[in-house]
């Protein structure tokens, strides 16, 4: 089969791209560098069923120069973080809005089996019950999240309209070997990996005893396969381990040293659990990989983060100053 992958370059798109030439796909990635890199890349570079080109989906001309026959689109570029969101939301609608309506617009165009989605968890917002299920009520709290919704809207609604074989699948809290070190604040998983590696405290936001449903990216890649593969369409899944864990328990698998507390954050929930049931009955998905697992392996390739952002409580203040800014007020 021929595949489509857009942010090939990042964190999650070129686990894709290397899972889907293991299984001897041919594939196109595209990806416009901005946050992804090309290191990313090295195997796939090496493999003769693998192009890259570098192309900005936000750009209509731009995304047009890719028109082809493929079989399965997998849209996963999107900008990805919450505080560059809050400063900068134009950014975000360009990448995250009319990218997703530029990539619909080339798959409407084209005969594919299926089009497959990279939406958020965090359109929940903060739910109302858990495990969350498909059907919770949508709520984002910051830019980046409300983004990655609309995008999500507009995919279903082309699925449903102009008959485009779609599925979304709303991932929660991925983690792996190739997560994003950029200079922003980011995930909790590169924070505490860069500060173990420098021998500081780890940072503890609130108390620690919020949970996160921690899923490992190759658990991620086997549900995008599973949703390519499958004869659904014009439907929403939860992508999570469907075990939440406790941030401060987090902390002390990746090390041993002091931990410190920051203020907790307005907009972010006490807990994100999956409910997967959905894509269990209706996939046969399921992820493997638990927690140790998966600390384990990206321990194993932990120079990755050497050059990381060292985050200290007064950085963190500093970056986040908008969060507490605006966020603040929604929770008034």
């Amino acid at each position: 089969m021929k595949c489509l992958v857009t942010g090939a370059a990042g964190f999650i798109g070129s686990h894709l791209v290397d899972y889907l030439l293991l299984e001897g796909h041919s594939v196109l990635g595209i990806d416009n560098l901005s946050s992804g890199s090309m290191k990313n890349l090295e195997i796939a570079m090496e493999n003769p069923l693998f192009e890259f080109k570098e192309v900005d989906i936000s750009s209509t001309s731009q995304t047009k120069k890719i028109a082809g026959e493929y079989d399965y689109v997998f849209h996963l570029a999107a900008l990805a973080e919450i505080v560059p969101s809050i400063q900068n939301p134009n950014a975000y609608f360009e990448s995250n809005v009319i990218g997703t309506y530029n990539t619909c617009q080339l798959a409407r165009e084209l005969s594919i089996k299926k089009f497959v989605y990279a939406a958020s968890s965090s359109c929940y917002g903060i739910p109302d019950y858990y495990p969350t299920p498909e059907t919770a009520q949508s709520g984002p709290q910051y830019p980046y999240a409300l983004t990655k919704y609309l995008g999500e809207q507009i995919v279903m609604h082309w699925s449903k309209v102009y008959r485009v074989p779609a599925i979304s699948l709303r991932l929660f809290n991925v983690y792996g070997p190739r997560a994003r070190t950029s200079g922003s604040y980011g995930a909790v998983m590169g924070v505490f990996l860069a500060q173990m590696l420098a021998g500081v405290p780890l940072t503890i936001v609130g108390d620690g005893q919020q949970k996160r449903d921690f899923t490992f990216v190759s658990d991620v890649i086997n549900a995008f396969y599973a949703a390519a593969i499958s004869n659904i369409r014009q439907d929403i899944f939860n992508v999570g381990s469907g075990n939440p864990r406790k941030v401060i328990d987090l902390a002390k698998m990746i090390s041993d040293k002091e931990l410190v507390f920051v203020p907790k954050r307005p907009g972010e929930p006490d807990q994100t659990f999956a409910d997967i049931s959905k894509i269990q009955s209706h996939m046969g998905w399921k992820p493997l990989i638990k927690l140790e697992q998966g600390i384990a392996r990206i321990l194993e390739s932990s120079a990755e983060w050497v050059n990381a952002p060292v985050w200290t409580p007064e950085k963190i203040s500093r970056a986040t100053s908008d969060w507490f800014k605006y966020l603040s007020v929604n929770d008034d």
